[in-house]
C-alpha cells in the first residue's frame, strides 16, 4: 500500500542482499552532514556492505559541492526543491540498492555498532519490519529517544527525552514508532507501504510510518545496542516556533485520521479538532470571547483583530487537514483494508494515551471535558479484549476441552480483558475473568466485543458472521475431532456415522481456512494439520514469505499441568471407596471411557495380577462425560460387563459413574500408585494427545500406557514408566507389576516424571499463545483476502435470484457433501420459500 498516490521504485537490478543504504537529508546544513558522514569511517560494519546517500533539499548554498568534495564515497542527490524530510528520505530510498534502508539525521552521528545491531535484529526475527535505534544527546549523557508515546489525539512524543541515560533504557522491546533521527526499515517493506508520507513534510512522518507498520502486522523493534547521538532540533531553530507547532498540529490530525480504525476515529477526531483549537488559544492566552456578543460587546466598527501566529496554528492545521482530505481518504481506505492488527491490540504501545501532554492553564480542563464527553478514556484502554470459547460446559466437573479453555483464560487475564464463554452452559466463576454462557444469535453481541477470539469446537457454525469479519481468530484444534468420529460415531448407524464424520471434517476445514493462528498439541499433530491446511490453500507464498517456518501460522501448545503442585486435602479413594483399603495399591484410570480406548485388556491383566496380589485395585475416575451432548460409549458398557463377569466389580475394579470435580481431582490422583492409559491401534491413536497422562505427570505417578501415540514415545524416551503393545495382556501384566512392586524402578521413574513434568506447566506450554496475544495480527493471506471489513452480509445484501446463481449453489453443495448435502439444502430452501422468507 502507499502513504500517498505514487510509489518508490526499486532498482532494476534488484536489491543487494546484506547491503544497508544509509539515507541523510540535508538542507543548509552541510557542516553537520559532513560531520555525520565521516563518523561512518568508525562504524563496525564492512565498507562494501553499506552505501551513503545524501539528498539535498535545494539548499542553494553550495552544500551539494561541499559534501561531494568532503566525502567522495557518498552519493549526493539534488532534490531540485525542498521536499522536506519525508520527501527527501523517499527520494534517497529511490536511489538506494540495499536490502535495508537506514535513516539518520544529518545532525546526528552513529555509534560503531549502530548498523550491526540493527541487522542482527532483522536476521533474528522475520516479523521485525523496522528497528528503532536508541538515541542519546551528542555527549551521550541524556536520552533523546528510548521509546515513543502517542496521545489519543495523535500527538507523538518522547517521554524519556532529556532524562539521564540508565540501564532501564537498555531493554529491547516492541514500540509504536522509532525516531527519524536514527532508524532502519526493510527496504522492500518500506517501498511496499509507500515510505514516509510526503504530505507531512516534516514531523510525525516517523510516527505515522511506525503506526502503519504495526497496523499491517510488522513489528517496530527498539534495539538499544543500535545507538546514535543527536543534536536535537538544530534544523527548526532556523524558523519560528509557530511553524513547528503548526506542523505538529496538522500532522497529528492526518496520522490519526489515516491510522485509527472506524470506531476509534469516531471517538477521537471531533474531540481532537476541538482540542487543537483550544490548545492554540491557550498557548497564547488569546481572548476567545472577542466575537461573543454577550461576553464582549462593542467594537463592531473594527473588522480586524491582532492575533499571534501561534494562536492560529490549530485552525490552520485543521484547514490543511481538510484540504488534503480527498487523498487522505484514499490512503485511509487502503490501509484499513489491509489492516492486520486491531486498534486495541496496538493501544498498549501508545503507553499513556490519555493525557493532555501540555501544562497550560485552561487547556487541561478542556482536555478532560472532551475525554469525558466523547468516551475517549474508556475506549483507548491499553488492554486487548480476548474471548475464549469452548463448546464444553463450565461446571465443577469439567472435561479436557473446558479445562484447557479455563487455563487459557487464566493465563491471558493478567494482561488482557478476558471473557470465557461456553456455548453449552456455565455454573462456575473466576475472580480473574468473566465466565459466560451464550448460544444462538445473541452470540454476535459478545463476539463484537472481542478483538481476539480463541475457540474450540463448532463456534463458526453458530457464529458464521466471524468468517468474513476482521476479528483475529485463533483455532484450537488440539483435539482432532474428525478422527475421533471414526469410533465415536460408530453407534450412530451407517448413515449417521458417515454424516458425522463428513460434517466434523467440513467444520474443521472451515476453521483452518479462517484462522489467523492455529494451536495443536504435538509436533506430530502439527505435521498432520499442516497437511490439512495445505489442502485448504493456507500454505501459500504470503504466509511462507513472512515466516519460512510457518510457526506464525500454527504452533504447538500441548495440554498442560497446573503451575502449583497438587495438594491432598482428604482421601478420595483409599479408605473411602468401599473395598479399597488405605494400604492397597491403586491403579487409576483418569478421564472417561471412550470407544478408542482399550480398558478390556487392562481388566484382563488386573484379573491375573490380583490372584497373587489381592491388594491391587483398579479405579476408573469417570464413565459418563460431563457434557450431556457426548453419547454413551459402547466400550464403557463392555468394560463394566467384563468386570462383572470376572467377578472383579466392587472387589478389585471400581467405577465412578459420574465425573470427578476439576478442583478435587488431586485428592484422587494422590491416592493412586500408578496411572494407566490403554488404547486400541487405529488412526485416532496416532494423532491423539492423552490429557489424562498430564494429570499423572502432575501427581508424579509412574505411567503404564499403550504405545503408538505421542505420549507412548515420550514415556519410553524419558523413562516415565512402561510402554506396551496394543491388546498385549502379558506385556501389560508385567509392566503393571513392575511399576507397582519394583521399588527401585518406581523411584527412578518418579524422579524422571518430576523432572519431565516441569516443561508441561501451563505457564510454559501456553507461551506461544501468550506471545501471539502480545502481538496479535491477521494472517497475511487472510489480510489480503478479507481486508478489514467487519460488515456481515445480510439478506438484503444477497444477489437476486438467477438461474446462474442456483447452478453455482448446486455445484457448491455437491462439492461440499454430495447428493445428501444437496438434498438437505434444497429441502431447507423449499421450507423457507413456503414460509415466505428469502432463500
Amino acid at each position: 500500500m502507499s502513504s500517498k498516490p505514487g510509489s518508490i521504485a526499486a532498482p532494476k537490478e534488484g536489491l543487494q542482499r546484506g547491503l544497508v543504504s544509509v539515507i541523510l537529508v540535508n538542507y543548509k546544513g552541510s557542516e553537520d552532514t559532513i560531520t555525520c558522514l565521516r563518523y561512518f569511517d568508525e562504524v563496525d560494519w564492512p565498507r562494501d556492505r553499506f552505501e551513503l546517500i545524501v539528498v539535498d533539499n535545494d539548499s542553494q548554498d553550495g552544500s551539494v559541492e561541499r559534501i561531494r568534495a568532503a566525502v567522495p564515497a557518498a552519493k549526493v542527490v539534488d532534490a531540485g526543491g525542498n521536499t522536506g524530510f519525508a520527501g527527501g528520505c523517499n527520494l534517497g530510498v529511490a536511489h538506494s540498492r540495499g536490502e535495508y534502508v537506514a535513516f539518520i539525521n544529518n545532525d546526528a552521528r552513529p555509534d560503531s555498532g549502530w548498523i550491526r545491531a540493527a541487522v542482527e535484529a532483522f536476521e533474528s526475527d522475520a516479523t521485525i519490519g523496522a528497528v528503532a535505534s536508541k538515541v542519546l544527546d551528542w555527549d551521550g549523557e541524556l536520552v533523546d529517544y528510548a521509546d515513543g508515546s502517542l496521545t489519543w489525539y495523535g500527538m507523538g512524543y518522547k517521554r524519556e527525552a532529556e532524562r539521564p541515560d540508565s540501564p532501564e533504557y537498555d531493554v529491547p522491546k516492541d514500540v509504536l514508532f522509532g525516531t527519524g533521527a536514527a532508524m532502519f526499515v526493510r527496504a522492500d517493506l518500506y517501498r511496499e507501504i509507500g515510505g514516509f508520507d510526503e504530505r507531512f513534510f516534516m514531523f510525525y512522518e516517523d510516527v505515522d510510518l511506525g503506526w502503519r507498520l504495526n497496523i499491517l502486522g510488522h513489528r517496530m523493534r527498539y534495539v538499544p545496542t543500535s545507538l546514535a547521538f543527536h543534536k536535537h532540533h538544530v534544523t527548526m531553530k532556523k524558523f519560528g516556533n509557530f511553524r513547528e507547532t503548526y506542523l505538529l498540529e496538522r500532522n497529528a490530525l492526518m496520522s490519526m485520521y489515516k491510522n485509527l480504525d472506524d470506531e476509534s476515529l469516531a471517538k477521537a477526531l471531533p474531540a481532537a479538532m476541538a482540542l487543537a483549537i483550544r490548545r492554540s488559544l491557550a498557548r497564547t492566552e488569546t481572548d476567545a470571547t472577542a466575537l461573543d456578543l454577550q461576553r464582549s460587546p462593542g467594537g463592531d466598527d473594527v473588522g480586524t483583530l491582532e492575533i499571534q501566529k501561534m494562536a492560529l496554528t490549530g485552525s490552520y492545521a485543521i484547514d490543511y487537514f481538510t484540504d488534503n482530505l480527498d487523498t487522505l481518504m484514499e490512503s485511509r481506505a487502503e490501509l484499513q483494508r489491509l489492516r492486520r492488527r486491531a486498534d486495541r491490540e496496538i493501544f498498549p504501545l501508545f503507553r499513556h494515551a490519555i493525557e493532555p501532554a501540555y501544562a497550560i492553564e485552561g487547556y487541561n480542563s478542556a482536555h478532560d471535558v472532551l475525554v469525558e464527553a466523547f468516551g475517549v478514556a474508556k475506549h483507548f484502554t491499553s488492554r486487548s479484549r480476548i474471548l475464549v470459547v469452548t463448546g464444553e460446559p463450565l461446571l465443577e466437573r469439567m472435561a479436557g476441552p473446558a479445562i484447557r479453555a479455563w487455563e487459557i483464560a487464566s493465563a491471558l487475564a493478567g494482561d488482557h480483558d478476558v471473557r470465557l464463554l461456553s456455548t453449552a452452559g456455565a455454573k462456575v466463576t473466576s475472580p480473574d475473568f468473566e465466565v459466560m454462557y451464550q448460544a444462538g444469535p445473541k452470540l454476535e453481541k459478545i463476539t463484537d466485543w472481542a478483538d481476539i477470539i480463541i475457540f474450540q469446537g463448532f463456534l463458526l457454525e453458530g457464529a458464521p458472521w466471524l468468517k468474513d469479519s476482521s476479528k483475529i481468530l485463533v483455532a484450537d484444534v488440539y483435539d482432532p475431532m474428525h478422527l475421533e468420529q471414526l469410533e465415536q460415531a460408530r453407534d450412530l448407524g451407517e448413515a449417521g456415522r458417515a454424516r458425522s464424520i463428513r460434517e466434523t471434517s467440513r467444520i474443521l476445514n472451515e476453521q483452518l481456512k479462517r484462522a489467523d493462528f492455529v494451536l495443536c498439541a504435538s509436533d506430530k499433530q502439527r505435521d498432520f494439520w499442516l497437511g490439512q491446511m495445505a489442502g485448504q490453500g493456507r500454505v501459500n507464498a504470503l504466509v511462507y514469505d513472512e515466516d519460512h517456518s510457518l510457526d506464525s501460522l500454527i504452533s504447538v501448545v500441548p495440554f498442560g499441568i497446573a503451575d502449583e503442585d497438587p495438594v491432598q486435602t482428604q482421601h478420595a479413594i483409599k479408605g473411602v471407596v468401599p473395598g479399597i483399603g488405605v494400604d492397597d495399591k491403586v491403579i487409576i484410570w483418569g478421564g472417561g471411557v471412550y470407544n478408542w480406548f482399550d480398558p478390556l485388556t487392562l481388566i484382563r491383566a488386573v484379573a491375573r495380577i490380583v490372584e497373587r496380589h489381592p491388594e491391587v485395585k483398579l479405579y476408573f475416575m469417570g464413565l459418563k462425560h460431563p457434557n450431556p451432548g457426548v453419547p454413551d460409549m459402547q466400550v464403557a458398557w463392555e468394560t463394566q460387563k467384563l468386570a462383572e463377569e470376572l467377578g472383579l466389580t466392587g472387589k478389585h475394579v471400581f467405577f465412578n459413574t459420574g465425573w470427578v470435580p476439576y478442583n478435587e481431582r488431586s485428592n484422587y490422583l494422590l491416592d493412586a500408585d500408578l496411572g494407566v492409559s490403554t488404547h486400541f491401534h487405529h488412526i485416532e491413536t496416532a494423532f491423539s494427545f492423552r490429557t489424562r497422562i498430564l494429570d499423572y505427570l502432575w501427581a508424579n505417578l509412574p505411567i503404564v500406557a499403550t504405545g503408538g501415540d505421542t505420549f507412548g514415545t515420550l514415556i519410553a524416551e524419558h523413562n516415565l514408566g512402561r510402554v506396551v503393545g496394543p491388546e498385549d495382556v502379558d506385556a501389560l501384566e508385567a509392566a503393571l507389576k513392575e511399576m507397582l512392586f519394583d521399588e527401585g524402578a518406581v523411584t527412578e521413574v518418579r524422579g524422571a516424571v518430576r523432572e519431565f513434568a516441569e516443561a508441561y506447566r501451563w505457564t510454559n506450554v501456553l507461551e506461544p499463545l501468550v506471545d501471539f496475544c502480545r502481538f496479535p495480527r491477521r494472517a497475511p493471506d487472510l489480510a489480503a483476502q478479507l481486508g478489514a471489513s467487519d460488515r456481515v452480509a445480510h439478506p438484503a445484501d444477497k444477489e437476486p435470484w438467477s438461474l446462474t446463481r442456483d447452478l453455482k449453489l448446486v455445484k457448491g453443495y455437491l462439492a461440499a457433501g454430495g447428493p445428501v448435502e444437496l438434498s438437505r439444502r434444497a429441502g431447507g430452501r423449499v421450507k423457507r420459500l413456503v414460509k415466505g422468507t428469502p432463500g
